[in-house]
């Protein structure tokens, strides 16, 4: 941001009062681009603050946050909206990593979104997350949220585990058998994890926008085993068998992890809050499945020469 009339509009329509980035602590490119951005906050007067990753902040977030600013990959941009969704705090995701699904903000643009934002007119994707539950003998032993996926999968030597999956149309009580999985594990997918693990395990590409839960064997013993795609208004339970050959791991975005016991009980359901992500729409999204994955066999080079 240049000149005083570039400040003064940055400030925009929004309030904006104070902002905290998730910077990669080992990614040297995110370290000094938020060097930068902490810099250029303050001179606009915006209190301004680095998260640290130890899990504690400088100040308290919830005491008042109108913005979060990720810079790494998908991975930060994961952590960011676990922390920041459930408050509901947009985040901004500046991709320093290498796919860039979710971060889809170049480091080159972040002040232009970010003064489109305070005025207004970013783009604001509205992403569903998942809430998650785990109860063991009708106790509590886990709780959480995710934008990419959960992951329920074998921990030990022998990989293969056995699992029931039921779902719910209505109020999550009255569960109805999808069923029975002998596989390495299970994925469950929002739309945005869909080009995540789910898509290495055969899932389907799901337009990031949708809201829809991606139920995906990993492995799966039988070949009639498939990928089946919920809606995200219904309520998913995740079963472990009690006689298991291996111990069993639930995971979370990739990041966090919980040991599961046979007889535990994993509850999903569309959580009450979205990931509000600034500047990362559809477009991008589908540019970056055209130029890393070569979408329809092409890639974006070549399909410009066919144009």
């Amino acid at each position: 941001m240049k000149g005083s009339s570039r400040r003064t509009s940055a400030i925009g329509t929004q309030k904006v009062r104070r902002v905290i980035l998730f910077i990669n602590p080992n990614n040297k490119q995110a370290r000094d681009l938020g060097a930068k951005i902490l810099e250029e906050l303050t001179s606009l007067n915006i209190k301004a603050d680095s998260f640290s990753f130890k899990g504690k902040l400088k100040y308290d977030v919830e005491s008042g946050c109108d913005a979060a600013i990720s810079l790494g990959g998908d991975g930060t941009v994961l952590y960011a909206a676990r922390i920041m969704s459930p408050m509901g705090v947009p985040v901004l995701p500046v991709n320093l990593g290498t796919f860039g699904f979710i971060a889809g903000v170049q480091p080159h643009e972040w002040q232009d979104v970010f003064s489109e934002w305070c005025n207004g007119k970013a783009v604001l994707s509205r992403r569903l997350m998942l809430g998650i539950t785990v109860k063991r003998r009708n106790t509590e032993v886990f709780s959480g949220c995710c934008l990419n996926d959960v992951v329920v999968s074998a921990s030990g030597i022998a990989k293969i585990i056995n699992l029931q999956v039921f779902y719910s149309e209505t109020d999550g009580n009255n569960f109805i058998k999808l069923g029975s999985y002998r596989s390495d594990g299970l994925i469950a997918s929002t739309p945005t994890g869909s080009t995540a693990y789910s898509l290495s395990a055969g899932g389907p590409i799901v337009d990031p926008e949708l809201e829809a839960i991606i139920i995906n064997p990993i492995c799966p013993f039988t070949l009639s085993a498939r990928p089946v795609v919920l809606p995200a208004g219904e309520n998913v339970l995740v079963e472990v068998e009690k006689e298991q050959r291996s111990g069993v791991l639930l995971t979370v975005d990739g990041q966090v992890t919980e040991k599961l016991k046979a007889g535990d009980r994993i509850f999903l359901s569309k959580a009450p809050y979205p990931c509000l992500l600034i500047g990362s729409g559809r477009e991008g999204f589908y540019r970056t499945l055209r130029t890393k994955f070569a979408l329809a066999g092409v890639g974006e080079e070549e399909a410009g020469k066919s144009d």
